[in-house]
């Protein structure tokens, strides 16, 4: 279910941009529709390139300290330099082809692009499907997606290159990249059906890990454990759930522990 793309808000800046124009004035030859009830994708789209990253100065708009979309806060980092999260993508297209993106372009659904509510802008940032191992370098130019445990929202092209589509949402990794560094310019390197865990929380106090433990165990996660610092170096008493298969399966848990009290759990590998 693409609910991700159906809930999708206006694209923001330092304040909600307050028209999108309809239509897209850019003419484009279309291949086949890649599944029923699926916009057509360009002819050429699996030799589209993915873009090379480069050095552009912060963009006027879309890059306030801070901005409040559905009652909630979110603050815009300052910088995107070591940025590497695991989450669930989504994507976007018809609705929003030729409309403004946050940062003052306009959106086409046929380019390598993406949404995230925190980065700057832009940022390019390498995306890999960590069901398949598939890879795509996009350029993050607006803010979203405003739906629960949703990391980032992929351009119609970008999702078709990872292979999506149809299932609408995935688990991927999302790296932010440095033009001209190593990683910017590899080939990406992922583990295809790696197991993947929810992180509770992280604690100094070996004490209140048990705690968090009981409380999850109490409520019927009993695949819940606490990770020592034995184990993963440094200091801390690391209280995980897992592991997660899916998209469906991580919601699932993720809506459970924010009844619980832990909104804030985040996917991470091993």
């Amino acid at each position: 279910m693409r609910s991700a793309r159906r809930a999708r808000l206006a694209p923001i800046g330092a304040a909600a941009l307050a028209a999108a124009l309809a239509g897209c004035a850019t003419t484009r030859h279309l291949g086949a529709s890649p599944a029923p009830g699926l916009p057509p994708l360009p002819a050429n789209w699996r030799s589209i390139p993915n873009p090379v990253p480069r050095y552009l100065p912060p963009a006027p708009r879309g890059n306030p300290p801070f901005y409040d979309v559905n009652g909630r806060r979110y603050y815009v980092l300052a910088s995107a330099d070591g940025y590497n999260r695991i989450g669930v993508a989504s994507w976007y297209g018809p609705n929003s082809d030729g409309r403004y993106t946050a940062d003052g372009d306009r959106y086409n659904m046929y380019a390598m692009t993406a949404a995230n509510k925190v980065l700057p802008l832009p940022t390019y940032v390498r995306v890999t499907d960590l069901s398949n191992g598939r890879s795509v370098i996009v350029k993050v130019n607006d803010r979203g997606p405003f739906v629960a445990h949703r990391l980032i929202d992929l351009s119609y092209l970008a999702a078709a290159k990872l292979g999506m589509l149809g299932t609408g949402t995935a688990l991927v990794d999302v790296q932010a990249l440095t033009p001209g560094s190593p990683a910017a310019l590899a080939s990406a390197i992922q583990p295809v059906g790696a197991f993947l865990y929810v992180q509770v929380g992280a604690f100094a106090v070996p004490a209140n890990a048990e705690r968090v433990l009981a409380r999850l165990h109490a409520a019927g996660l009993q695949n819940a454990f606490i990770l020592s610092p034995a184990v993963t170096g440094g200091n801390l008493y690391r209280v995980r759930v897992g592991p997660i298969h899916d998209v469906a399966q991580y919601d699932g848990l993720a809506a459970r522990l924010a009844a619980l009290g832990y909104p804030g759990a985040i996917l991470v590998k091993p």
